[in-house]
């Protein structure tokens, strides 16, 4: 819009950035709705961008969350007003706009770009509030056995927990990356032992769809996943510029 002519110069409004907001660098989305705050299960759906819109990629799968529904965490997204907060041990998976972290397996190594983590039997995420090491994953024989102590969160399930295969294949789910006493920590997308199965609060799905979206995601893209129960989505979509 023209608001001024001087000396034969015309100037002009600067145009307002699009898509201003953290994760504006994003071109892959990892995007989970569920019906409301309680809902324990909901829909996945990918997308991916160029310099336009987002395009859908895969249509949608079922996907499980906590066993208690969803609660804004700690993430990208700008501190929000109604709606249960994320606590540790609440139940709830993290609700908001995350990074996608590394990929972790029981396997020495897997078929994606991300940076991956060949999980040992001495692997540890720590979801112990108030220690140095809340909510990172750490091996005991480099932080000492007495750090790991309390930590409800052995890696290796299979050799912890009776032969558990949900962390066999997944990814970490940047959710109170700085460690914020209380917020919640150890959350992934992971497999689940049961179709549907609820979780402590990560999301957990087949592992055919897991492998498809580690074969797809890729950390150049700069990837974020998002979980939003649906009036949640259908209220920030425009700010938000979501699919």
């Amino acid at each position: 819009m023209l608001v001024g002519i001087t000396a034969g110069c015309v100037q002009q409004v600067p145009k307002a950035p699009v898509n201003s907001t953290p994760w504006q660098d994003a071109h892959q989305l990892v995007l989970v709705t569920i019906a409301d705050w309680d809902a324990d299960h909901g829909d996945l759906r990918t997308y991916e961008r160029g310099d336009g819109a987002w395009e859908e990629v895969s249509e949608g799968v079922p996907v499980s969350i906590g066993r208690s529904g969803a609660a804004w965490g700690e993430g990208l997204q700008p501190a929000q007003t109604g709606g249960p907060v994320k606590k540790e041990g609440d139940g709830r998976s993290a609700a908001g706009v995350f990074r996608v972290g590394e990929a972790f397996g029981y396997a020495a190594r897997s078929t994606t770009a991300l940076p991956y983590r060949g999980l040992q039997e001495s692997d540890y995420c720590v979801d112990v509030d108030g220690s140095p090491l809340y909510n990172r994953i750490v091996d005991a024989r480099e932080v000492g056995q007495q750090a790991v102590a309390d930590s409800t969160e052995p890696m290796r399930r299979d050799l912890h927990a009776d032969g558990d295969m949900r962390y066999k294949l997944g990814f970490v789910i940047e959710q109170n990356p700085i460690g914020k006493r209380g917020a919640g920590s150890c959350i992934f997308a992971h497999l689940w032992q049961m179709p549907m199965e609820t979780t402590a609060g990560c999301t957990a799905m087949d592992e055919v769809e897991m492998q498809m979206l580690l074969t797809w995601l890729k950390p150049e893209e700069n990837p974020v996943f998002i979980l939003l129960p649906q009036k949640e989505y259908l209220r920030l979509r425009k700010d938000w510029a979501l699919p």
